[in-house]
C-alpha cells in the first residue's frame, strides 16, 4: 500500500477544504447552534462541546472492591437465611441457575447465614453489618443498590465488564470514555487517575482495566504508585536537567510536526500532547502526592494507615486531593474480597482496611462542600452465594461467585441520599423488584455527568461503539 492509499480522512478533508471541508464545517456549526441552550463543557480535549443536559456531578471517585464482597455479610440482612442455616438451598430458590465449577460438584449446598450482627442506622434505617461501623455513621449520605446483577460468573470477564461495559477485553474503560467525552479540567494532571492498594493478593489487576481500548492512548488511566516515583518514567534520568528535557521536547515536537504535515496522522498529535503532559506532571504530581501539608485531624479521620503511602486509606486521601484539583475520574482498586473459604476472617480483614477510609472520604468531601458535585461509587464485580462453598461450621464458611444479585452504594453527585433501592428474596439469591444491570449503572453514572449514554459514541471497525453497548436504562429511582 502506497502513501496515497494510506491517506487519512483528515488528510482528505484538508486537501479538499474549499469543498467538502467547508460543508462539514457548516454542518458542525449548525449542530452547535441547535444545542445553544445547553451549558458548555468545562473541560479541554474532549469531543463534547456542550453537555447533553445539565450535569449533577463534575467528577467520579470509584472505589472498586475486587473479588466480589459478600452482600449478605455487609448490607443485605437476611434473618430467614440465618434461621435456616445448614439446610439445603431449595430448588425453588436456585431455579436451575448455573454454578461455577468450584461448587457445582458439591454433594450439598447448605445455606450459610451470616455470623455478623446487623443493625439499622440513620433516619433512613439502612441495615448494615457490625463490620462497617464507620460506614454506618454515613448511612444517610448513601444510596444502596441491593439489586445489582451482571452476566459474568468469573472474575476476569466480570471485572472487565464493570470497567469497560464488555466482558471481552479491548474496549475503553469508563474513565477513558469520560476523558474522551468531557476532556480534562486540569491541564497539569491526567483526566483519569488510578490508585491500587499495595501489597494485596487476590485476583490480578491488569492495566487494560483502565486502558483506552480503541480510543486515543491519551485517554487511558495513569496509575499512581507509592514511593519516590509516583508515576513511572516521569522523573528525568540522571544527568538530564529540566532545561535539557525542555530543549529535547521542543526539538522532538519539531520533528513530529514535520511528520504530521506529511501524513496528518492524529496519533502524532496525541503523542506530542502526552509528552507535554508528562513534562507538566513533573511538577504537579509531586505536589499532589505530598501529604505533608495535611493537618493531623485529617490523618486521624482516615485512620492510621493514611500515613502509609499506597494503603487504601492513603489512596482515599490522595483521591480527595486529586478531586480537589478537578481530576475527572479517580479509580481505586482494593483486592482480596474473593472469599471461597475462611470468609469471616477474610472479610473482617478487608473491612478493617476499607471501612474507615471510605467513610472518611464521604465526610471529608462533605465538609469541603465537594460531595454535591462528586459522585462516589463503591462495589465489586459480583456478589456471593447464600450457600456455603466447602465445609460449613458454626464459625467458618465460604461463599462462591453469585452474579444474580449483589449490593453497591453511591454517594453525592446528584444521587438520592438515604435510599435503599430494590429488593432481593429472603436468601439474597434472586431479585424480587427493581433490578439494576451493569449497563444501567453506567448509563446512570454518565447521566449524572451530563452525558446521554446513547450519544457518546466512537466509530470503530464499521460500527459506533458506546460504553453501554446497545443496552442501558437510566435508573430514575437513584436520582435526587
Amino acid at each position: 500500500m502506497n502513501q496515497q492509499d494510506r491517506m487519512t480522512r483528515r488528510h482528505f478533508f484538508a486537501r479538499t477544504q474549499l469543498g467538502l471541508g467547508t460543508a462539514a464545517l457548516a454542518h458542525l456549526l449548525a449542530t452547535d447552534s441547535t444545542a445553544a441552550t445547553l451549558d458548555d463543557v468545562d473541560g479541554q480535549g474532549g469531543v463534547m462541546r456542550r453537555f447533553h443536559h445539565p450535569p449533577r456531578a463534575r467528577r467520579v471517585i470509584y472505589l472498586f472492591m475486587s473479588g466480589g464482597p459478600s452482600q449478605m455479610d455487609l448490607f443485605d440482612y437476611k434473618p430467614l437465611l440465618n434461621e435456616q442455616n445448614g439446610q439445603e438451598l431449595p430448588d425453588s430458590v436456585r431455579q436451575g441457575q448455573r454454578l461455577t465449577g468450584m461448587s457445582g460438584n458439591q454433594a450439598t449446598l447448605p445455606m450459610a447465614g451470616s455470623i455478623f450482627k446487623f443493625q439499622q442506622h440513620g433516619q433512613s434505617g439502612a441495615w448494615l453489618s457490625e463490620l462497617l461501623p464507620h460506614t454506618a455513621r454515613c448511612a444517610d449520605d448513601l444510596c444502596f443498590i441491593k439489586t445489582m446483577h451482571t452476566e459474568a460468573i468469573n472474575h476476569d470477564p466480570a471485572i472487565t465488564f464493570f470497567q469497560t461495559g464488555s466482558q471481552i477485553a479491548g474496549r475503553p474503560s469508563i474513565g477513558s470514555w469520560l476523558s474522551y467525552g468531557l476532556g480534562t479540567t486540569n491541564e497539569n494532571l491526567p483526566a483519569f487517575c488510578v490508585l491500587v492498594t499495595k501489597d494485596k493478593s487476590g485476583q490480578p489487576l491488569y492495566a487494560r482495566l483502565w486502558g483506552s481500548g480503541f480510543l486515543a492512548s491519551g485517554h487511558q488511566g495513569v496509575q499512581f504508585r507509592p514511593g519516590r516515583d509516583p508515576v513511572l518514567y516521569l522523573t528525568n534520568p540522571p544527568g538530564i536537567s529540566q532545561a535539557s528535557r525542555r530543549q529535547m521536547l521542543d526539538h522532538l515536537q519539531q520533528l513530529h510536526q514535520l511528520q504530521y504535515e506529511r501524513t496528518l496522522d492524529p496519533a502524532i498529535e496525541e503523542r506530542i500532547g502526552q509528552y507535554e503532559m508528562a513534562y507538566r506532571m513533573q511538577t504537579s504530581v509531586p505536589e499532589v502526592t505530598d501529604l505533608s501539608d495535611e493537618p493531623e485531624h485529617i490523618f486521624e479521620l482516615y485512620g492510621p494507615d493514611s500515613r502509609n503511602p499506597g494503603t487504601f486509606a492513603a489512596n482515599c486521601l490522595l483521591a480527595r486531593r486529586l478531586a480537589e484539583r478537578d481530576v475527572r475520574f479517580i479509580q481505586l482498586f482494593h483486592q482480596d474480597w474473593d472469599h471461597h473459604g475462611g470468609l469471616p476472617g477474610g472479610i473482617r480483614r478487608e473491612c478493617q482496611q476499607t471501612d474507615q477510609p471510605c467513610a472518611a472520604l464521604i465526610q471529608d468531601l462533605k465538609q469541603r462542600g465537594m460531595l454535591d458535585d462528586t459522585l462516589v461509587v463503591w462495589g465489586g464485580e459480583f456478589g456471593r452465594t447464600a450457600y456455603s462453598q466447602g465445609k460449613l461450621t458454626a464459625t467458618d464458611y465460604g461463599r462462591d461467585h453469585h452474579p444474580r444479585c449483589f449490593t453497591m452504594w453511591l454517594a453525592g453527585g446528584g444521587v438520592r441520599a438515604g435510599t435503599t433501592y430494590g429488593q432481593t428474596d429472603d436468601f439474597s439469591y434472586n431479585i424480587t423488584s427493581d433490578p439494576v444491570h451493569v449497563h444501567d449503572l453506567h448509563a446512570t453514572i454518565l447521566h449524572l455527568l451530563g452525558i446521554d449514554h446513547e450519544r457518546l459514541t466512537y466509530r470503530h471497525q464499521g460500527r459506533r461503539h458506546r460504553l453501554t453497548d446497545v443496552h442501558g436504562e437510566i435508573i430514575d429511582g437513584l436520582l435526587a
